[in-house]
């Protein structure tokens, strides 16, 4: 683990102050609320799983330093907690009773509850993390189902971190392999931060960049370690979640690290693949087969000149705002989900003449834009084999996704978020349907 690395991403974030990660680091946690928090009474906020795992533990540390606390408040481990509003709700009803600061011990989901619930109790609050499973321990903002599908509310990230790597060693292996896919995405990722950089939609910050982008091979060099239990391996991947969350606090934005691989995820996740699921499927897995697909669309895309688009044929079959309107209410039809999709998609809408824009300067940027994308990307193959590595899924069979539902995805993703990815860069240019028909045609990277 490189200590430099998290301070230097400390520095830029918004909300956290403290990261301690290492072998035995619950020891430290009376320390680490003291200098966060002071005085204030705490409250572990738990799940019957996560409770006997880290929340006892953490429970033993501040009584035994003389710390004020009251009764954890305690979710059922059994069915699996999902991040569903309601819970937050039911916490914000526990936390109405005192001032106590929360500690969230445990992994994606119960720290995702107990950051949207301290927010609306004008609080802030500290995690002792249960597993290395995904990105968003020290992110902003929280994934919660509402109002029929999922999305990202507003809220900071924890002030503290603790991450024991005793207690994430001894986490489900699934939950380890799917924080590793969530890292991973990192790659496809930049790739979207560059196209979006390089048409002047998003500009690249190289601060935040760099705290992702540059350590990212070395994190993810390890799958078959890290399934095996290797020490080192864990070090890594811990450090580029923890860092990750850092960045996009950094940022303001998710932009650092959740491109269309996310999108695919995403899409999946507000139609509820895999949620009902004994464990449901998780976020990292649907973003690592998100990753594959998006690598092998780029695949298709810098196997074509895009400087040479014809930008009158383009532009003359555009859609009207009125026509994109009844397109995507065709697309999305799940309540909820339907009237997201329509206004992240008017918010990144562009008329003919300003895409006339765009795709001139695609056509002037392409060169340069091209030989970045192929120092970003790798292919396609190689994700799906670390990702295998890893004990991940690699194909749609594996998650349960038939394959026409797959392939819709390429269409049906983009609407939902207005981040630009490659899957606007195709459909912008009159590329996508042909790029998608490559994928799947006899010979093609999914037949």
């Amino acid at each position: 683990m490189n200590e430099d690395r998290i301070q230097t991403a400390l520095r830029d974030a918004n909300d956290t102050d403290t990261v301690v990660i290492g072998a035995g680091a619950t020891d430290s946690v009376a320390e680490v609320f003291a200098k966060a928090f002071g005085d204030r009474a705490a409250i572990v906020v738990a799940d019957g799983t996560t409770f006997q795992v880290a929340g006892k533990k953490v429970q033993e540390r501040l009584e035994n330093a003389g710390q004020r606390l009251h009764q954890a408040h305690l979710f059922p481990g059994k069915p699996v907690l999902h991040a569903d509003y309601e819970h937050v709700q039911t916490l914000i009803a526990a936390l109405g009773q005192h001032d106590a600061i929360p500690i969230a011990v445990g992994s994606g989901t119960l720290n995702d509850i107990v950051k949207r619930a301290a927010y609306e109790c004008d609080r802030h609050y500290m995690n002792v993390s249960t597993a290395a499973s995904v990105d968003g321990y020290t992110a902003f903002g929280a994934s919660i189902n509402k109002d029929g599908y999922k999305q990202t509310m507003t809220c900071p990230a924890p002030r503290a971190v603790i991450a024991d790597l005793d207690i994430l060693a001894k986490a489900p292996q699934d939950m380890t392999a799917s924080g590793y896919a969530d890292l991973l995405g990192k790659v496809t990722a930049g790739a979207d931060w560059i196209i979006s950089d390089e048409l002047d939609v998003e500009p690249i910050d190289t601060k935040v960049w760099s705290l992702v982008q540059d350590p990212l091979r070395e994190w993810t060099a390890k799958p078959a370690e890290l399934h095996a239990g290797d020490e080192e391996a864990m070090h890594y991947l811990i450090e580029g979640l923890i860092i990750s969350g850092l960045a996009m606090q950094a940022h303001s934005s998710s932009r650092p690290a959740s491109g269309a691989e996310h999108l695919f995820s995403h899409l999946w996740e507000m139609e509820g693949l895999g949620y009902d699921d004994d464990p449901p499927l998780s976020h990292g897995f649907k973003v690592g087969l998100g990753s594959i697909s998006v690598a092998a669309l780029y695949e298709r895309v810098l196997a074509r000149d895009l400087s040479t688009v014809d930008i009158d044929t383009v532009c003359a079959a555009w859609p009207s705002w009125d026509e994109m309107e009844r397109r995507v209410r065709a697309t999305h039809t799940t309540p909820g989900l339907d009237e997201a999709a329509v206004a992240e998609t008017r918010e990144k809408y562009l008329d003919a003449d300003a895409l006339r824009e765009r795709l001139r300067l695609l056509a002037e940027r392409w060169p340069r834009m091209r030989k970045r994308l192929e120092q970003q990307l790798m292919p396609a193959d190689q994700l799906r084999e670390l990702l295998r590595q890893a004990a991940c899924p690699t194909s749609p069979a594996e998650i349960e996704l038939d394959m026409q539902r797959f392939r819709d995805t390429y269409y049906r993703a983009q609407m939902i978020r207005r981040r630009f990815t490659v899957l606007d860069l195709t459909y912008q240019t009159g590329i996508l349907d042909e790029c998608v028909e490559e994928l799947f045609a006899p010979g093609g990277f999914w037949a």
